[in-house]
């Protein structure tokens, strides 16, 4: 990366207000420098491209692409690109999968300016910033069932409210197999119902309503 006297970030938000909120409190603070801002996925992976900023702070739904899949993409390029997910979502799966793709903090929108402040310094030196209650979501997380991919797919689907035969029509497999899969994630989420499955994968954030 670039070396600067100043810790250089890019932000990546779609709403205006905080990307010019966070590009105004980065301006005010002596050390930082708000080098450039983003307001897709792919916005974001052309803009790191092209500046290579030391911190990126990270919103998790973005068009075009996913924070995740932006994530994924950087870090592909760029291994040491130290990213931070700043984000009002705090669901299970989007803690595991962001810090999975290889962020190095997570912090939500409601975090105060000395806690975010603290976290570019902390991820800028080489740390990972994890508050408390979003380490413990992930432990809970990685410590539950595991879905495999086709049995989230059959999940998001039944979120939509698609029935066996539309689920098995959609994704090129059997109603039997779809049944499987069903009775595996019943199983998995130690749950009784369709019902209560998709509740809980709103609740984690597998699938939105």
């Amino acid at each position: 990366m670039t070396i600067s006297s100043n810790i250089r970030v890019l932000v990546v938000d779609d709403h205006p207000i905080v990307r010019t909120g966070l590009t105004t409190m980065l301006d005010s603070e002596p050390g930082l420098e708000p080098l450039g801002e983003a307001k897709t996925g792919v916005e974001a992976i052309a803009q790191f491209q092209t500046l290579q900023p030391d911190i990126t702070l990270m919103d998790l739904r973005l068009p075009e692409l996913s924070g995740v899949e932006a994530i994924t993409a950087i870090l592909k390029e760029f291994p040491d690109a130290r990213i931070i997910i700043l984000t009002t979502y705090d669901s299970d799966e989007d803690i595991y999968r962001g810090l999975k793709a290889g962020a190095r903090g997570y912090l939500l929108k409601d975090a105060d300016r000395g806690e975010i402040l603290d976290a570019i310094r902390s991820v800028y030196g080489g740390k990972k910033h994890i508050p408390a209650t979003v380490g413990a979501k992930l432990v809970e997380r990685m410590n539950a069932p595991q879905l495999s991919e086709r049995e989230i797919d059959v999940l998001k689907m039944l979120a939509k409210g698609k029935n066996n035969q539309l689920i098995g029509t959609a994704l090129s497999i059997t109603e039997g197999t779809v049944k499987f899969h069903v009775n595996n994630i019943l199983s998995k989420l130690g749950v009784r119902d369709r019902t209560q499955a998709v509740i809980v994968a709103f609740q984690r954030g597998i699938a939105s309503p």
